[in-house]
């Protein structure tokens, strides 16, 4: 059974972000499932720290995009998701390929959600996981 309040297409989440971080870093959305969003991210020059592996902080721009836009098409239509907390544990570091997201919801309530977030390198090694609480706020 399908956990999505709104209607939500991998397609629709790439044309939403345009011209933001997530286009800038070259995030593309993949698939979307009846409960997960999944998105990868290049390991490249734009998202890579001088010591030459993937910058923590993009690990969590991804995990947040995929926990953010997962909420907000999880919430009844008119209602809006707004981040509360994120945390990351970087497991493993990366130096090159893609790293792959893949979130999926341990908590829907009314006013507040629970996002998992794995991300994993090209081998499916586990290198960050995060897990991110998204307040849900009724129309105004």
């Amino acid at each position: 059974m399908s956990i999505w309040q709104q209607p939500i297409f991998a397609e629709t989440l790439t044309a939403f972000s345009a011209n933001s971080a997530v286009s800038h870093l070259g995030i593309e959305f993949l698939e979307v499932g009846d409960d997960f969003i999944s998105a990868r991210v290049p390991v490249d020059a734009r998202t890579c720290q001088p010591f030459g592996l993937l910058h923590g902080g993009v690990s969590v721009v991804l995990a947040e995009t995929l926990g953010s836009c997962g909420a907000n098409f999880a919430c009844p239509p008119g209602y809006q998701a707004v981040g509360l907390d994120i945390n990351a544990n970087h497991l493993r570091g990366v130096t090159s390929g893609w790293v792959t997201g893949i979130a999926r919801p341990v908590h829907l309530g009314r006013t507040t959600q629970v996002w998992q977030i794995e991300l994993r390198n090209d081998a499916n090694d586990l290198t960050c996981v995060s897990r991110i609480t998204m307040a849900v706020l009724a129309p105004k």
